[in-house]
């Protein structure tokens, strides 16, 4: 079950992230660490209802923000559509001990669905452009890749952006 989060699940959701970020660290992608994400983040983004949790026999095991707001690093890609009414997802997150079980496929099936709901003409984010599993997922999935964003404090190598019409 997919579900808006509430204020116990963020200390889970760190939890989660902090096992992801060990997770891809061991194999050698360097995308999260431990500044990022942080539970500032996670407080802000549950303040704004734009955090989601997957539940699964009543345990959190992921989440996803699902959001309208396009923060300003954004500005240099030259996407598809025409800055309106434009859905953007971040930290999504499943934890290592259930991926490759199709949760991050549901995770994005509910963000998918929920933008179309609230009219977003598409989705935008950005994935570690050295996490080729992630590459590989939004691509399969139709996002196409428009840019490359930097985020210093997590890694000097670049983030890919990626759009799909809805």
């Amino acid at each position: 079950m997919i579900r808006p989060a509430i204020k116990t699940d963020l200390s889970k959701i760190i939890q989660i992230t902090q096992a992801c970020a060990k997770h891809l660290c061991e194999m050698g992608i360097f995308q999260w660490n431990e500044n990022y994400p942080s539970l500032e983040a996670f407080e802000k983004d549950l303040s704004n209802e734009e955090l989601f949790v997957l539940e699964i026999e009543g345990e959190v095991v992921g989440a996803i923000v699902v959001s309208t707001r396009k923060d300003g690093v954004y500005e240099p890609i030259d996407w598809l559509t025409v800055d309106s009414t434009n859905g953007y997802l971040h930290r999504l997150c499943v934890h290592p001990e259930h991926q490759g079980k199709g949760y991050a496929r549901a995770l994005l099936d509910f963000a998918e669905t929920h933008l179309k709901e609230l009219g977003a003409v598409s989705i935008r984010l950005d994935t570690f452009s050295k996490n080729l599993r992630n590459n590989k997922l939004y691509e399969a999935r139709g996002y196409k890749r428009l840019g490359d964003v930097y985020f210093e404090q997590k890694s000097p190598f670049p983030f890919h952006c990626y759009e799909k019409l809805l």
